[in-house]
């Protein structure tokens, strides 16, 4: 194959690769448990964090209310972590510790 024509190839893939990682950074992933709902952009940058008032939470019990946090929280991170997977593996088989 011809250099120019497998570096213009790779500069096409390199260009996809971007536009589907700004997708991913622009996308809002919400993580649950069953008092929380958190809001975390595919930076893994938390926007926002709601605890259900209404669900009778025991502020006695913080520890319980911080373990439901971390719970949503994380349960956002791998919803960006698949989505991560989901768009950018097909670029990225073959090729280990990329994303």
């Amino acid at each position: 194959m011809n250099p120019n024509a497998m570096m213009k190839q790779f500069q096409n893939l390199q260009k996809e690769v971007m536009r589907e990682q700004e997708k991913i950074n622009n996308t809002v992933f919400t993580g649950e448990s069953s008092l929380v709902k958190v809001e975390v952009k595919g930076t893994k940058e938390l926007k926002s964090v709601k605890i259900d008032r209404e669900a009778g939470i025991d502020l006695d019990d913080l520890e319980a209310v911080e373990d439901m946090i971390v719970l949503a929280v994380n349960d956002a991170m791998k919803k960006i972590d698949k989505e991560t997977e989901n768009k950018l593996g097909k670029y990225t088989s073959g090729i280990p510790g990329l994303f």
